[in-house]
C-alpha cells in the first residue's frame, strides 16, 4: 500500500512506521526520511510558509513513487509533505519505503527524496523578523536527483 498526503498537521513518525509494514510478513526493512524546518543562513529565520499546487503535487508524488518501484523491488511507501506555517524544528516531510532487503529500502527512499526535492511542486518562503522571502532551489538538489538518471 502506498500512501501520499499533504498535510498541515503534524506526523507521527511511529505510527506511520507501523502501517507500512502492517499485514506484511515478507517486510525485512522499512527506511524513512523525515525532513525538519532548520536556519540554514543564519539569518535568524523565525518560521517557514511552504505552499503546493493541490492536484499537481500529489500526481507528481504518486509518479515518484512509480519511478522507485519500477528501479527497485519495494513494498509499501510513505510521503507525507506539510504544507502552512511551520517553526524551526518542525517536521516537515516524511519518506518511507519498505522491502524484503535494506538495500532496496535505502536507495528506494533516498531516491524518492531527491525527486521530491526537484520534481514536486512545492514553494518555501523563510520569514525572518525583517522581511520574507522565497527560497531558489538549490544547485545541489539537482545535482542529487541526477545522479539516478
Amino acid at each position: 500500500m502506498d500512501k501520499i498526503i499533504i498535510q498541515q498537521q503534524d506526523f507521527d513518525l511511529s505510527t506511520e512506521m507501523a502501517l507500512v509494514k502492517n499485514n506484511h510478513s515478507d517486510i525485512g526493512a522499512v527506511v524513512s526520511f523525515v525532513g525538519f524546518v532548520r536556519d540554514l543562513n543564519d539569518s535568524s529565520i523565525q518560521k517557514m510558509t511552504l505552499e503546493h499546487y493541490p492536484g499537481m503535487t500529489e500526481k507528481a508524488l504518486k509518479s515518484i513513487v512509480e519511478q522507485a518501484k519500477k528501479r527497485w523491488s519495494i513494498g509499501g511507501t510513505t510521503i507525507i509533505h506539510r504544507v502552512g506555517d511551520l517553526n524551526i524544528h518542525d517536521q516537515i516531510v516524511l519518506v518511507i519505503a519498505s522491502s524484503k532487503h535494506r538495500r532496496s529500502a535505502f536507495e528506494a527512499c533516498e531516491f524518492m527524496m531527491d525527486y521530491l526535492k526537484t520534481q514536486a511542486p512545492f514553494w518555501k518562503k523563510e520569514h525572518t523578523q525583517n522581511k520574507s522571502s522565497w527560497v531558489e532551489a538549490k544547485s545541489s538538489d539537482k545535482s542529487q536527483k541526477n545522479r539516478w538518471e
